[in-house]
């Protein structure tokens, strides 16, 4: 049933357009969709463990089951060609490909991709697969997980395993999804899994799954891979005040979260205020595998952050603060839209030559919203964040930033991490008690926005 506004905002205006040939596209990943966790030879992964585990979650739920996409691929897909995207990016499950991380191939997993890809391929649909989003097997972790140099290793070993199976028909492929993320808030904070609380010494972390990009992209491309990119999550970073402690300490975290992944992807280098504590982890010819060629570069982004010194006893030289004065999400996160304007065409500005087309893999907005008596999500707040988010982009394109793809997170309501199933962030409305799928208004609106788009040439 149509909202009588049809999904336009009173002062929204004309649709964004973006160039023709932009793919709008919508993005999932396997642990937050897939459910099935103990089905078909899949073996656990350090967020089986970690979301079963007391206060592991904000709501104590799992993704035991999550949105069963495992068993309503069809459905789904079918969702999917309703919405008229380009391209679908969804992430394989690791450990359902290979239970232990390595050795024997669970040909189930295998197979299940196998006839994902196909069903997208003939809903006319790009495919854009991402190795490795946060799920790594407990049976690597056990191991030392990213710690462990082997795990890199083992990752390039998958890398190969699915390229073989599915290279000839994967249009597009990120290696693994926010490697920032993993490391730092997994093994860094411990506010991830699998939960360690190690410091600035989870740069060991950050180093060994820079390598594994490297390494997956190149065992990628020896199975006849193309498209080959990335997905890192990043943020404008913000100085709590004009003091110099603060200035230093959000200049100090913009290396950590921003510069630790973009440098050695780009320039093959670590960043100057870093590179002191990488000395002895780094090895000769590390750095060169780090920064293979990239066909584009993904951009995950979501909010700005407010940085601040930490007091003298912190074990951090940091700490977050609010950033007062946005509209916020039902996440907390503040709807900045000017600041992913103005990080890409200053990403543009600092990296010119050495940055490839942008696709920004990842963006949306978490709102609690319900089915109404009607039978609809009437969700205009995540109409509206997605519409300014795309407009932000489209000025960019206007100064001269190549971005040739946007994805919004995300198809559906899913497990989302640490907040379990109490975060909603889909264009299509998810009852996690029966599994039936609404469509929400989010999802007429971005349709109609597809179909408005100019179309490529020739």
């Amino acid at each position: 049933m149509p909202h009588p506004d049809d999904g336009q905002s009173p002062d929204s205006g004309p649709p964004p357009m973006l160039p023709p040939g932009f793919t709008l596209g919508v993005a999932t990943s396997a642990y937050q969709v897939e459910g099935a966790a103990d089905e078909d030879g899949r073996g656990p992964s350090i967020w089986d463990t970690f979301s079963h585990k007391p206060g592991g979650t904000a709501d104590g739920s799992t993704g035991d089951v999550a949105a069963d996409h495992y068993h309503r691929l069809p459905e789904d897909i079918a969702l999917l060609s309703r919405l008229g995207v380009g391209g679908y990016r969804f992430s394989i499950s690791w450990s359902r490909v290979l239970p232990t991380g390595r050795g024997e191939v669970n040909a189930a997993g295998l197979d299940f991709y196998d006839r994902m890809v196909d069903l997208l391929l003939e809903a006319g649909i790009k495919p854009m697969a991402t190795l490795h989003q946060s799920d790594l097997p407990q049976h690597l972790e056990d191991d030392g997980g990213w710690i462990n140099p082997a795990t890199a290793r083992a990752f390039a070993q998958y890398a190969e395993v699915v390229g073989e199976r599915l290279a000839d028909r994967v249009d597009a492929w990120v290696p693994i999804n926010e490697p920032n993320v993993s490391s730092l808030l997994g093994y860094g904070l411990g506010t991830q899994a699998p939960g360690h609380t190690l410091r600035f010494d989870a740069l060991h972390a950050c180093h060994q799954m820079l390598l594994a990009h490297g390494m997956g992209a190149t065992a990628l491309r020896a199975t006849g891979a193309r498209n080959i990119g990335c997905a890192n999550n990043h943020s404008p970073i913000w100085p709590a005040s004009e003091d110099p402690a603060d200035v230093g300490a959000a200049k100090l975290f913009d290396s950590l979260w921003n510069g630790m992944f973009i440098e050695p992807m780009l320039l093959g280098r670590y960043p100057a205020d870093l590179e002191p504590l990488l000395e002895e982890i780094a090895r000769p010819g590390d750095l060169a595998t780090i920064r293979v060629p990239l066909d584009f570069y993904g951009v995950n982004y979501y909010s700005p952050m407010r940085v601040a010194a930490a007091d003298e006893d912190s074990p951090v030289p940091f700490e977050f603060l609010d950033l007062l004065g946005y509209d916020r999400t039902d996440r907390g996160w503040t709807i900045v839209p000017d600041a992913l304007r103005e990080w890409l065409i200053t990403f543009r500005a600092r990296f010119r030559a050495a940055l490839p087309p942008i696709v920004i893999t990842e963006s949306g907005a978490a709102y609690n919203d319900v089915v109404g008596p009607d039978g609809v999500v009437d969700d205009q707040p995540r109409i509206d964040y997605l519409d300014q988010h795309l407009r932000a982009v489209a000025k960019a394109v206007e100064r001269g930033v190549d971005v040739r793809g946007y994805y919004v997170w995300s198809l559906l309501d899913a497990f989302e991490w640490t907040e379990g199933l109490s975060q909603r962030y889909g264009l299509v409305h998810v009852d996690f008690a029966n599994q039936v799928r609404t469509p929400k208004r989010s999802f007429d609106w971005y349709a109609r926005l597809i179909a408005a788009q100019p179309r490529s040439v020739g």
